[in-house]
């Protein structure tokens, strides 16, 4: 073969373009790796997802499983990547080109501070791309150069460093084809490896100085060649030389209208996103870029149509909000550019955060969905599966399902067996072929689904090197959990994965709080009761900057009869002074003189259940929706700190602003209270079905997944628009509610009805995360949600178990009265059981409820109980104008009916009351 004269083409000519002639088919094209034209897959007929021409892109070009998520598909000319979930329709009449391309990158990939993927130790780190990886991207980054995708200057500095890029190239063509320097400069131009503007500057330079550059390029090749650097060091080089000559090659930029950006006007603004800093926003072209998040700190990402429609479409409104609830609206000129940029932050935070999470369905990847449905792993490594196992307690029967590492039509099962030597564990193969069908070794038939095959192995049973496989549990994949998928960033942590809270967290000495000098405080009415505590609104005096400023503050004093929970209660206050979030209620501080008072923030429109008894059905569905996400925002919070709230209810729910005249509802969660960490069974009990089920199993510690069953219960709550019909009954059928893994009444709205579900599932891994959580309500906040119907009694669907229809809603006993809405008001004495207290029983929170009289047992011996409960039965036989009327009995928290101390007592006289 001749040599090349400076007049050969570069590239050979590609075999279809846009304006390829050929109808009627789809062709996806791989990086040109030799001298021929670039590979090409091309499909003729159906419909294809983004993800399914990636997945055959990557057999193709022998990329695994565990990098796949590293690539994505371009248009021909990179002005669109399309996500994950996109369909492509191949018609008659008309012809796609795509790229397949590595779209996320991490700088600095090699080197002694490298970003790596994540290993159970350091020294199991590896490495974020492997050698096929590393040769797409060799392959990808030169063709961008010599085709002049990659704009490169001409300095003389730049043309030095082409000209060095040049020589690696060549020697790497060396190394492959096993040549001589000289040999291989017979057949090659120097010149093929250099951007087409420096090319053309060389060929307009006189021959002498062409000459001259030949040479110096033929010496250095010699140089580059006596080392032993083998192709992929030399590939590896190679990238590095081109990332520093182009940074801005590793980040992703876009054109937007920023909302209100310039004096309440919309703005032209840049949005970039970068692997190794997250996102960076300017208002202006000219205007210097601003970190605005990275990646793990973002909560919510939505879209919505925005009202200006433009060239491509309508344009569409991107809202990307953080965990400190500050947002970034950005509108794009139509569709496809806004799910291009979602499907970028989505895959950044999938790699740098939760390989399980996804902000947007509409980017959302197929086989993540399949993976989530059919509770599976990605293609993790066989050493985390088995530490997932280990952390499990290594049960005999547990299991982890996962893709495999290796092969994308691969599924691997690992069980845990028992052994005489110990826990042992075993693996076995599930294949999955084109029908999509799926068969194991050791079953007669193939089956249609994951779920149908696992289901068989439960009832079957496997035998594998002679040794039983019996399953019993799933090790299902849970939030934030770590392992080969994650990418670790030079300078950036890596994502938290907190479980527990074990009980007596910190020792007195190590809480941290502001402590408040009684003689600051003033105390005003009292609010009524906690569940531990007596509630007063009240004032703090305080001197800043040399003026007196007062603040009204909620004062909570620990009830004497419950000392013992003292410790809690002040971790509590430790856990909140140690926060701070918008829907989170501030603690000023504790008071430690005398009783230990916690004091803070003054939030006057109350709890959120009286709020809602109070107002009835004339509350918008809309309005429950906002109030309901804001308190997924706030556990999200918590969730991200690793920090378990434990007592999460529509009384923990505090309503800081109502949301008349057209602005939002705000409220604040409330401190979490004594931990149920320390509370017997039967305080547990009385909290169902806001507890979690497996904090009555084992309550000494308190997980993360606690939180998604009480704010499963709380949705109901705020929803049904009745009280809580579990709340009312015995022990008894409380604690069968549970045994019987029973589900509370159905809404008709069967999206929130499924968001309930998940948040309420018994097994604490099945229950989503925050993020998730947040991104189904998204769902359920659309344009038209305003026709739906309000979920009203009527719109409960009861279900079979401890009630039916007619007692779901005659549940509430008119005699039981909560002690949370007693108001103390003055001493009335002291009967022969205790004492007598004039009260207001306000459970509308308005100061509008009836006075009564509370009379409280003391102490609650056997033969005192008994006295108690027998002057009870005489007060409620006697009616008369003369006799003081009995109007209910109030439960104290964890005390059995038989043990109950308190019962109320109506007047109509003002004085005196002995008992």
């Amino acid at each position: 073969m001749a040599p090349p004269s400076e007049e050969t083409p570069l590239i050979p000519q590609r075999s279809c373009s846009l304006s390829s002639s050929e109808a009627g088919a789809l062709h996806v094209l791989l990086p040109p790796r030799g001298p021929g034209p670039p590979q090409r897959l091309s499909f003729s007929f159906g419909d294809h997802s983004a993800e399914e021409l990636c997945v055959w892109a990557a057999k193709a070009s022998g990329i695994l499983p565990v990098y796949h998520s590293l690539f994505a598909l371009a248009t021909e000319d990179l002005s669109y990547w399309y996500p994950p979930s996109h369909i492509f329709s191949v018609e008659d009449a008309s012809t796609q080109v795509l790229l397949y391309r590595l779209r996320f990158y991490f700088p600095n990939w090699f080197g002694l501070e490298k970003c790596h993927r994540f290993g159970l130790r350091k020294d199991l780190a590896s490495a974020i791309l492997d050698l096929p990886v590393l040769e797409h991207l060799f392959a990808q980054h030169r063709n961008d150069l010599v085709s002049g995708r990659l704009a490169v200057g001409l300095s003389l500095k730049e043309q030095g460093e082409c000209l060095s890029l040049a020589v690696l190239d060549l020697a790497r063509m060396v190394r492959e084809q096993a040549q001589q320097p000289e040999e291989l400069l017979k057949t090659v131009s120097y010149k093929a490896c250099l951007p087409p503007d420096l090319r053309d500057l060389i060929q307009g330079l006189s021959f002498v100085t062409r000459k001259r550059i030949r040479r110096t390029v033929r010496r250095a090749l010699g140089r580059v060649t006596a080392c032993q650097a083998d192709r992929h060091s030399l590939m590896a080089k190679y990238i590095m030389d081109l990332e520093r000559l182009d940074p801005a090659r590793a980040a992703e930029t876009f054109l937007v209208s920023l909302p209100g950006a310039a004096g309440g006007q919309d703005a032209p603004g840049l949005l970039r996103v970068a692997g190794d800093s997250g996102m960076h926003w300017s208002p202006g072209g000219h205007e210097a870029l601003q970190p605005f998040c990275d990646f793990p700190e973002i909560v919510d990402i939505s879209i919505k149509q925005a009202p200006r429609v433009g060239p491509a479409g309508e344009h569409r409104l991107v809202t990307v909000t953080r965990t400190d609830n500050q947002i970034l609206e950005a509108e794009f000129p139509g569709l496809p550019a806004a799910l291009s940029f979602v499907a970028l932050v989505d895959g950044y935070f999938r790699l740098t955060s939760d390989s399980r999470h996804f902000f947007c369905k509409e980017v959302a990847p197929p086989r993540l969905l399949e993976e989530v449905a059919e509770q599976c792993h990605g293609p993790i490594t066989l050493d985390f599966a088995i530490n997932k196992l280990k952390t499990g307690g290594s049960l005999p029967g547990s299991y982890v399902l996962r893709r495999s590492p290796q092969d994308f039509d691969s599924f691997l099962l690992t069980v845990c067996v028992q052994t005489p030597l110990g826990p042992d564990y075993k693996g076995c193969l599930i294949r999955c072929d084109p029908t999509g069908t799926f068969s194991l070794a050791g079953l007669g038939r193939p089956h249609s689904s994951l779920r149908e095959l696992l289901a068989a192995c439960w009832d079957a049973g496997l035998h594998v090197d002679g040794v039983a496989l019996n399953l019993t549990s799933c090790c299902a994949p849970r939030p934030k959990e770590k392992s080969n998928l994650i990418v670790v960033r030079r300078g950036c942590s890596t994502p938290t994965s907190s479980l527990v809270w074990p009980q007596s967290q910190c020792q007195l000495s190590q809480m941290t709080f502001h402590k408040i000098p009684a003689d600051s405080l003033e105390w005003h009415e009292n609010l009524g009761h906690g569940s531990f505590t007596k509630i007063y609104r009240g004032c703090r005096h305080e001197a800043v900057d040399g003026e007196a400023r007062e603040t009204e503050v909620l004062l909570k004093v620990m009830d004497a009869k419950h000392r013992n929970c003292m410790e809690s209660f002040l971790e509590a206050a430790s856990l909140m002074s140690q926060v701070s979030y918008q829907h989170l209620v501030l603690l000023h501080g504790v008071c430690m003189a005398g009783d230990s008072v916690m004091v803070q923030e003054f939030v006057r429109l109350g709890a959120l259940d009286t709020y809602l008894r109070k107002s009835g059905h004339l509350v918008p569905a809309s309005w429950k929706l906002q109030v309901i996400k804001q308190l997924a925002y706030a556990l999200n919070y918590l969730e991200d700190k690793g920090l378990p709230h434990g007592n999460v209810s529509a009384r923990k729910v505090l309503l800081a602003r109502e949301g008349a005249d057209g602005n939002l509802p705000f409220i604040k969660l409330s401190d979490p209270g004594v931990s149920p960490t320390v509370l017997s069974l039967e305080m547990l009990t009385d909290r169902i079905p806001w507890v979690a089920p497996e904090c009555l199993q084992e309550a000494r510690t308190l997980g993360l997944e606690a939180d998604k069953w009480g704010f499963g219960a709380t949705v109901w709550e705020v929803f049904s628009g009745i009280p809580m019909p579990i709340s009312t009954l015995d022990p008894a059928k409380k604690l069968q509610f549970y045994e019987e893994r029973q589900q509370l009444p159905a809404p008709k709205w069967m999206e929130l009805a499924t968001l309930i579900q998940q948040c309420m599932a018994y097994e604490p891994g099945q229950r989503p995360s925050f993020r998730a959580i947040i991104r189904d309500l998204n769902s359920l906040i659309t344009s038209d949600y305003e026709l739906l119907s309000d979920p009203t009694p009527g719109a409960l669907a009861p279900r079979d178990g401890l009630w039916n229809g007619a007692q779901l809603y005659a549940c509430q006993d008119p005699t039981i009265f909560e002690e949370r809405h007693l108001k103390y008001i003055s001493q009335l004495g002291k009967g022969n059981f205790g004492s007598v207290e004039l009260c207001r029983y306000d459970p509308l929170g308005d100061n509008t409820g009836a006075l009564v009289a509370v009379k409280q047992l003391q102490h609650s011996g056997p033969d005192q109980q008994r006295d108690f409960q027998r002057e009870i039965q005489i007060l409620k036989a006697l009616h008369s104008d003369f006799i003081v009327k009995y109007r209910g009995v109030s439960y104290g928290p964890g005390e059995p009916l038989a043990k109950r101390g308190s019962f109320h007592l109506h007047t109509r006289k003002t004085g005196h009351y002995e008992g």
